[in-house]
């Protein structure tokens, strides 16, 4: 790992617990304890904790905060009233994504929640277009993340606050005191399944103090904690996308799948001219999903094929513990887009048959 990587508040806990730590996105991260298929299925069904800290949070206030969230983000922020977050994405004006993010409205400013590996990158970005009435501010090393998710973890989680979490609907947020510390209780998470992400001030002595009161809470439903691994896994069920892997500066929102949170018609953004002409002159490649049928595996950067011919390539692609198959998903061209279409994907030099499916490999 390099001598520059960052920790997170939590990493004497993950020592500790025994976890094998990866470098991912400059931080020094857990990518299992127990191993990624028990992780996995503890999360689906009953609770996990994950250590999410290496995450980025901006704040914007200012009078133009509103108006610079609206234009520099592809969904319609004044969808957004306090209480509320929305998923979205940065572009650049060629339509690349810059990144994908979570905007929440709290009252008298802003916060973006953007990916690790892009934190410098996304502030940089944003300051080159901010303006005069607006105040940007990266407090990502103030703000301490967990996420606490599975069927059980709303039922684990109410043991520590006076805050009705059966009330909070899905992209909601409400404040309050857990485990007797200040926090953001977002009813949020990357794994499909009930959930929470909790946001508070990275004090050590508090860090530690929520950390154990969530898994002396958790016990009777034996709670574990959970790495990248299971995180990866668990969101590609899903079909939820990755930065780095099925998006990137290459890729635009309307091709990856995500025309739902890009709003064309809601007024100037950055990107938004060359993402008209992109749907005008129609998509040549989209991201689908599709299940492998023999035991093996599709991984970032396979081929795939149709009849020998490259169509595309592998963006993601894993072992399913839930399906018990392989399953990836990657962009191919547009004909072959359509679901039941039937592809290859090239695994060591082997062609392994593969059929196009719908997004999310599984219902929750």
């Amino acid at each position: 790992m390099s001598s520059d990587s960052k920790r997170t508040p939590f990493y004497d806990i993950h020592r500790q617990l025994g976890a094998k730590i990866v470098e991912f996105g400059g931080f020094e991260m857990p990518v299992q304890y127990r191993g990624i298929i028990e992780e996995h299925r503890a999360v689906r069904n009953a609770v996990g904790i994950f250590d999410v800290s290496h995450m980025g949070e901006f704040e914007v206030w200012g009078e133009g905060a509103a108006d610079f969230v609206q234009r520099s983000t592809v969904n319609d922020v004044t969808k957004l009233t306090e209480g509320k977050a929305q998923y979205s994405a940065m572009c650049y004006d060629h339509g690349g994504i810059v990144d994908d993010l979570l905007v929440y409205h709290l009252g008298d400013h802003y916060m973006l929640v953007v990916n690790a590996a892009n934190i410098n990158k996304d502030f940089s970005w944003l300051r080159e277009h901010v303006v005069r009435n607006v105040d940007l501010r990266d407090v990502s090393d103030e703000t301490a993340l967990l996420a606490v998710q599975g069927p059980k973890s709303g039922e684990t989680l109410q043991k520590l606050t006076s805050v009705e979490l059966s009330t909070i609907p899905y992209y909601h947020y409400r404040r309050g005191r857990l485990a007797d510390v200040e926090m953001v209780i977002s009813r949020t998470g990357y794994t499909g399944e009930l959930g929470f992400e909790l946001f508070f001030r990275a004090s050590p002595s508090d860090c530690d103090k929520i950390w154990n009161a969530i898994c002396e809470a958790g016990r009777g439903f034996k709670i574990i904690p959970v790495g990248l691994g299971a995180r990866d896994t668990l969101r590609l069920e899903m079909g939820y996308c990755l930065y780095g892997n099925d998006i990137d500066e290459t890729t635009n929102p309307l091709e990856a799948g995500l025309g739902w949170i890009t709003k064309l018609d809601k007024g100037e953004f950055v990107g938004r001219t060359a993402l008209l002409e992109a749907k005008r002159a129609g998509l040549r490649r989209k991201l689908v999903g599709f299940t492998v049928e023999e035991k093996s595996f599709p991984r970032h950067g396979y081929e795939i094929c149709s009849n020998g011919t490259k169509i595309g390539h592998v963006t993601s692609g894993t072992f399913s513990p839930s399906l018990e198959k392989g399953i990836g998903m990657g962009y191919v061209a547009d004909q072959h887009a359509a679901v039941g279409s039937v592809v290859s994907v090239l695994v060591r030099s082997k062609e392994v048959r593969a059929t196009v499916v719908k997004i999310p490999f599984i219902q929750r």
